[in-house]
């Protein structure tokens, strides 16, 4: 509706009358005000165009698939590495300290595995009771008193029943076929048989680099075949497994190789195994560990390796056989931080995600600034992330569903979330939960809290929070931890401390805080997948 308004040419006097168009302007305001006032009882907000960059605060929905797990891993699914360093540097007669056993059964069921690049170099003569000789770097590390050493400490960690020992640290096979003979005599004697019931090789890729020689991956899987038949007739090591070719990062070289010695003996080993590390030969700062397109790296690497193993063996076994945040050791101040937890924490929910059957953290102790376990036997933000794993998360993966999380992808663009969201069935051995529980865990990188609220078969159900922050003044670069507000340190050298949940009314949403991970334990979902091992 138009209203029109004609003024006459000259000004009226004081007396004059209104002019003609004030009316059809009451009049409308009047009309307005009746329709305003007929709409009190509508208390939906009118839209109101809001400023360019401001971002609306989204509530996120979480609800998880419980029917069925769509993966099932190893009961060792997280599992340990002891660095063959520990023998050069002296610290060999540690592994037996009650407190270092402690630790290490906290972390059980595992494997063990002893080994590194300079298991490559280890060469243990069959010698009973000589004086101990250790050389220096390069290819001559001798290890003469072999029994008194490795049996009577790293099995110290056996018999308390915390691990399995995953390995036998050996000579390089097919680098030293010509000491095969002395070999077999070794693998012959029946005091090892106690200890280790596994061999696995390490990096055949950097032969050159260590040891001035190359082997091709054919030549490789050749290898493997003639160890398993030295193997076989033995009694002890009859059903003794395999893994191999334990690879490093999958680059073109290196998956050709792969390719080669799955053609030849992908049938031979018991799972496939390789290495990976996140940050390789570069100055590393506390915000790279919060870098997502670090944190997927991996995902690549796992699909490049599953398209090679499933190409000659499908549904062969796959074990990421060490895992590092940084090379060379690591970073002080940085690898064994709080920060490097998100790298830790998203490793083990990718790969199991990802249908990865184990992964073995190198190292559990006294390897640079990877450990897990310092020096001084003290646990490490990345031990205590563990612990809660082991104590809270089941071997058995779920499908998570969210809303109001992704974005709507652009073309030549990959949406990498801050916030990530794995979900398993709960630990069936943690007896404070009934069987059909459901565990989250969420690694939040943003720099604002997040709020998520379950739904579907999650709602109205009871919480357990057990949030992992860091503690004391270094922020993301502490070295301790607080669990929901209470710092994490031993009892005593025989006792792990109670990891105590903060209890959720039901029904409350889910905040968490920014730049950090927690673990969130939904009671009595009853879930399908979840009831039966």
């Amino acid at each position: 509706m138009r209203v029109l308004c004609a003024f006459p040419e000259a000004m009226p006097s004081s007396n004059s009358r209104p002019p003609a168009c004030l009316a059809p302007v009451a009049l409308l305001a009047l009309l307005l005000h009746l329709s305003l006032s007929s709409q009190v009882g509508d208390r939906r907000p009118l839209p109101v165009d809001r400023a360019p960059g401001l971002k609306e605060k989204t509530l996120i929905l979480l609800d998880v698939s419980t029917k069925n797990p769509v993966r099932t891993v190893n009961e060792n699914f997280l599992s340990l590495q002891l660095d063959p360093s520990i023998i050069h540097d002296g610290w060999l007669d540690f592994l037996s300290s009650k407190r270092l056993v402690t630790l290490a059964r906290g972390l059980s069921p595992a494997f063990l595995r002893f080994g590194g690049k300079r298991t490559d170099f280890l060469q243990f003569q069959n010698l009973r009771n000589p004086a101990k000789s250790r050389g220096g770097p390069g290819p001559d590390y001798y290890l003469k008193n072999y029994e008194d050493d490795i049996v009577r400490s790293d099995v110290a960690l056996d018999k308390q029943k915390g691990c399995k020992i995953a390995q036998h640290p050996d000579v390089m096979l097919e680098l030293q076929r010509e000491k095969a003979a002395q070999m077999h005599l070794v693998l012959l004697k029946e005091q090892f048989s106690n200890t280790y019931s596994n061999l696995v090789l390490t990096e055949p890729n950097n032969y050159r680099t260590m040891h001035g020689r190359a082997v091709n991956g054919s030549q490789l899987g050749k290898d493997y075949i003639q160890l398993k038949s030295l193997l076989q007739p033995i009694r002890i090591y009859s059903r003794a497994s395999l893994y191999g070719p334990n690879i490093g990062r999958p680059r073109k070289n290196v998956i050709a190789l792969l390719d080669g010695f799955m053609k030849v003996a992908g049938s031979t080993v018991d799972a496939v195994t390789w290495q990976h590390c996140y940050i390789d030969g570069r100055v590393v700062k506390v915000m790279d560990f919060l870098k997502t397109r670090l944190l997927d790296t991996l995902s690549d690497q796992i699909r490049k390796i599953q398209k090679v193993v499933n190409t000659y063996t499908p549904g062969k076994k796959i074990w990421l056989e060490g895992v590092v945040t940084t090379s060379a050791g690591g970073t002080n101040n940085l690898s064994d931080s709080y920060a490097a937890g998100f790298l830790w924490l998203n490793t083990l929910g990718m790969l199991a995600n990802q249908g990865i059957d184990v992964v073995i953290r190198h190292s559990f102790f006294d390897h640079g600034y990877n450990h897990l376990v310092d020096q001084n036997f003290n646990p490490l933000p990345d031990y205590w992330l563990s612990l809660l794993y082991k104590r809270l998360i089941g071997p058995k993966v779920l499908a998570v569903h969210v809303a109001g999380l992704q974005r709507k992808p652009r073309p030549g663009r990959v949406i990498r979330d801050k916030l990530r969201i794995y979900a398993h069935c709960t630990n069936h051995h943690n007896h404070n939960y009934v069987r059909g529980s459901i565990t989250l865990f969420i690694i939040n990188l943003h720099r604002s809290r997040k709020k998520i609220k379950l739904a579907g078969t999650l709602r109205d159900k009871l919480v357990h929070q057990y949030l992992l922050q860091p503690y004391g003044q270094e922020g993301l670069k502490s070295k301790s931890v607080q669990l929901n507000g209470q710092p994490l340190v031993m009892v005593d050298d025989g006792t792990l401390p109670e990891l105590k949940p903060r209890p959720l009314r039901a029904g409350r949403t889910l905040v968490i805080p920014p730049v950090t991970m927690g673990f969130y334990v939904v009671k009595n979902v009853n879930a399908l997948a979840c009831r039966y091992r």
